[in-house]
């Protein structure tokens, strides 16, 4: 366990310094949520992109020694390391040095809770790894004239096998075990799906950067409890809960992970099987931080990543939520120059829930159409259509005749056409 951390971010260029700051100051938060204290953060331009530390070995030794200072028994530089780079910066600090990338798969680690979850973390966490084999352990070049007798037979060696060679060995057996749970999970959730296509059901996604208030929005919505807390990555694994719009229409609402500035690649990938609920969705919530200076960066950021999933090509409601905690007159203007079609929202206060629930209606119009119909009372099969598949609204009755006021789906709309009144 660590429990002091020196914060480190590098920069090459001096247009980079705000974006780095900015970036610093979010890799804090990071590791504040790892339980991990912050004995100070470094800022520091370097002329050019050196390759054993990354910046110049004055300014190297400078960190190592501002770590030693503060009695750190970590260094955790904002930049991803290479391996080579990592060995190099542990060898001059003789202290723990990780990355960014290492950072947040600690998080996933820690808040994963699903075997899905799980599998997808294990599968990053042994992706990073696995160059790394030689930084991790000192007896990994040491090598055996054979397997012997004793030892589990999956770490038994040939002759002349190193160690190294075993662990890489086993690491790629067990990423290769995780894509195939993988592989299972999805196909798991192609069935799910289809389950719901059943019913047409409409499906949409809260997607949006980390912390921007996602659980707590979809709490609102629907009446639930998922786990919404004030931390980076509280939300690992995705939730789905049914909701009823105004037009009487339901709607299958997902919350997902969360997006953050320099998302590792791998995680990106490992987590396809979360984040393809974003892509297989009928329109996205698209959430932001009211609140944070940062707030077009952001935007950026989740609508790159969603992107990299081929899912921004769909309807995205875009959602300021926080709003009430922005009292600065300058600010809402600008918010609604930069945003001028966002709904204002408090998802903590439940402001601004109704706007967003009729945008949804807005959104799947298309799909269904309020009508009005007179059935005679011997057509119980088509008064069992609507209960089954439509949304009744209201049932009359006028002699031999029932008057239904239906929110009707477009594909049963046309077998009731020759029943539908004006209303």
């Amino acid at each position: 366990m660590v429990e002091r951390a020196l914060l480190v971010r590098l920069y090459f260029d001096a247009r980079e310094q705000d974006e780095s700051a900015s970036l610093l100051v979010e890799l804090g938060e990071l590791v504040s949520t790892l339980g991990i204290g912050i004995a100070d953060s470094v800022l520091a331009k370097s002329r050019e992109m050196h390759k054993k530390f990354l910046c110049g070995t004055g300014k190297a030794a400078e960190i190592v020694e501002l770590a030693h200072a503060h009695e750190c028994d970590v260094i955790v530089i904002d930049n991803n390391l290479a391996p080579s780079q990592q060995r190099e910066w542990e060898k001059l600090a003789n202290l723990c040095v990780i990355d960014r990338e290492e950072v947040i798969l600690d998080i996933f680690a820690k808040r994963a809770h699903t075997k899905e979850a799980r599998l997808q973390v294990e599968l990053a966490r042994m992706q990073y790894a696995l160059p790394r084999l030689a930084r991790m352990w000192g007896h990994l070049d040491r090598e055996s004239a054979g397997s012997g007798g004793g030892g589990s037979g999956g770490a038994s060696r040939g002759m002349g096998e190193k160690q190294i060679e075993v662990d890489r060995r086993l690491a790629h057996l067990s990423i290769d075990r995780c894509k195939r749970e993988l592989e299972i999970v999805r196909k798991q959730r192609k069935t799910q799906r289809k389950e719901r296509e059943k019913f047409e059901t409409p499906h949409g996604s809260i997607v949006g950067y980390t912390n921007a208030g996602k659980s707590t929005l979809l709490n609102q919505l629907s009446g639930s409890d998922v786990m919404a807390k004030d931390m980076l990555f509280a939300t690992l694994d995705t939730t789905t809960r049914r909701i009823e719009l105004p037009d009487g229409q339901p709607l299958l609402i997902t919350d997902t992970v969360g997006f953050v500035r320099n998302l590792p690649h791998r995680l990106v990938e490992a987590f396809k099987a979360t984040l393809e609920e974003s892509v297989l969705s009928d329109f996205l919530i698209h959430v932001l931080d009211a609140t944070s200076p940062e707030i077009e960066i952001f935007h950026a950021t989740t609508l790159k990543v969603l992107e990299e999933l081929g899912a921004l090509d769909k309807p995205i409601i875009t959602v300021l939520n926080k709003i009430d905690l922005v009292t600065d007159s300058e600010t809402l203007a600008s918010l609604d120059c930069v945003f001028p079609d966002a709904i204002r929202a408090s998802a903590f206060k439940g402001e601004g829930m109704d706007d967003i629930l009729k945008a949804c209606s807005h959104v799947l119009a298309d799909r269904v159409t309020r009508c009005h119909y007179r059935i005679p009372q011997k057509r119980g099969d088509l008064l069992n259509l609507l209960h089954q598949d439509a949304k009744v609204l209201s049932t009359d009755y006028e002699a031999n005749d029932i008057l239904v006021s239906a929110v009707v789906p477009a594909n049963i709309a046309g077998r009731l056409d020759d029943f539908r009144i004006e209303a």
